[in-house]
């Protein structure tokens, strides 16, 4: 009897990932959500009917409860760094994760893992900080056995941190602006958070517990941009930009579709993002991170003078 695993964001950027670890573990695999063509690609990363689509929004409850019927496995790695209409934190990253592990309970899965961020606070002014917290908690919940997993900033070829910044040194000319340059990081590669997924599913004292995901090495801002920088070949002056002009900025840019930055994202950087020491991580997992050293060289290499692509963001 083959086991069936649904993934809820299964098309993102870690959810690939994911999805292509489960067929590969010889899951049936469900995508789960609304991006109908993009769950059509992953089908390839299984034999013929392993891997399959199913259109359910997290916001409606009868597309949910179809989507884990018979599921033994439910994975939720549904979220979003900004608001397209006011409310969706709250409707997404709390609200549906709360529907997601009550309905997951009901089908009888036997584990739920729900992707949380470190970070996640119901007492932060950010509301993307509050919605996680939030989720967190409705999801113990409705599933107390569920795995939590909190990762710091996530990097790998299609990331939108690296990438970003790379982007922006190959077309601005002589500086490089400098946001919360003293704020801490710690970058965890994709393909590990995807295996602390897998491994939440297979061990049984990951029941219940939260994990906070980090990589070997926290690096500030400035040191991040300084490597960015360095490994592509960018002479660029680092200078900090002034909080309140960055306000002004996130003010105005933040009604963009796919705003480079909010303010909501601005409160966020004031904060350091490392994995607390007290809790269980990457190594409880059984999981040896990858340094940013071991990736990030490989596919910033087109952002290089004379590089592959010096266009677009990534």
């Amino acid at each position: 009897m083959r086991h069936v695993a649904v993934v809820f964001g299964g098309t993102g950027f870690i959810g690939r990932q994911v999805v292509q670890r489960l067929a590969q573990a010889g899951y049936i695999v469900r995508i789960a959500g609304r991006d109908a063509e993009g769950a059509k690609r992953l089908q390839t990363q299984g034999g013929v009917g392993q891997v399959v689509r199913v259109r359910a929004s997290i916001t409606n409850e009868t597309a949910v409860a179809r989507a884990v019927a018979g599921a033994e496995v439910v994975i939720n790695l549904v979220g979003i760094l900004h608001e397209q209409r006011r409310g969706d934190f709250h409707r997404l990253q709390a609200e549906g994760a709360g529907r997601i592990a009550r309905l997951a309970a009901a089908a009888q899965a036997r584990v739920l893992v729900h992707l949380s961020a470190i970070g996640a606070d119901a007492a932060s002014p950010s509301l993307y900080a509050q919605s996680k917290a939030e989720g967190e908690a409705l999801v113990r919940a409705g599933f107390p056995a569920a795995t939590i997993l909190r990762p710091s900033v996530v990097f790998g070829p299609e990331d939108g941190f690296f990438n970003r910044f790379a982007s922006m040194a190959a077309t601005i000319p002589f500086v490089m602006p400098v946001v919360a340059g003293a704020t801490r990081f710690q970058p965890v590669y994709v393909g590990d958070v995807a295996d602390a997924v897998l491994a939440a599913i297979s061990l049984p004292n990951a029941a219940g517990v939260t994990f906070e995901l980090g990589g070997p090495r926290v690096l500030t801002m400035r040191e991040i941009l300084s490597y960015i920088l360095a490994v592509t070949g960018r002479r660029r002056r680092l200078v900090d930009a002034p909080m309140g002009l960055m306000e002004f900025q996130a003010g105005i840019l933040q009604h963009l579709p796919n705003p480079p930055i909010t303010r909501d994202q601005l409160l966020l950087l004031r904060h350091d993002n490392v994995a607390d020491d007290s809790i269980p991580g990457l190594a409880e997992l059984g999981i040896e991170p990858k340094a940013i050293e071991a990736i990030v060289p490989a596919y910033l290499a087109r952002y290089r003078t004379g590089g592959a692509k010096r266009a677009g963001f990534a």
